[in-house]
């Protein structure tokens, strides 16, 4: 019986233990995702601004522009994008919020 336990106890551990630790990461990944996602997306949003700016000579008013002429896309779905224009020679206030928690 003695020997059962030496044996069974680790492997049992082993049986609890590992899938614990992958779900626990799994979560940390899928975070670390949704924060790329919105990385990618603003960083995409003020390079389509600054593209625009460099071949018209203006910041675009709207985000509609940017989306018409640029392809810019960002998912509405998952985020809120805040484009405030200031003046043609300025760069306009980009942000990108998350719907949801990420």
């Amino acid at each position: 019986m003695r020997r059962f336990f030496t044996w069974a106890l680790p492997v049992l551990l082993l049986l609890i233990c590992v899938p614990l630790v992958l779900f626990l990461l799994a979560g940390t990944l899928g975070a670390r995702a949704d924060q790329e996602a919105l990385a990618l997306a603003e960083e995409s949003v003020r390079r389509a601004a600054v593209q625009c700016y460099a071949l018209e000579g203006a910041y675009p008013q709207d985000l509609s522009h940017l989306e018409e002429r640029y392809g810019v896309s960002v998912d509405a779905d998952r985020f809120r994008v805040d484009y405030i224009y200031i003046a043609s020679n300025l760069m306009p206030d980009i942000t990108i919020v998350p719907l949801s928690g990420v």
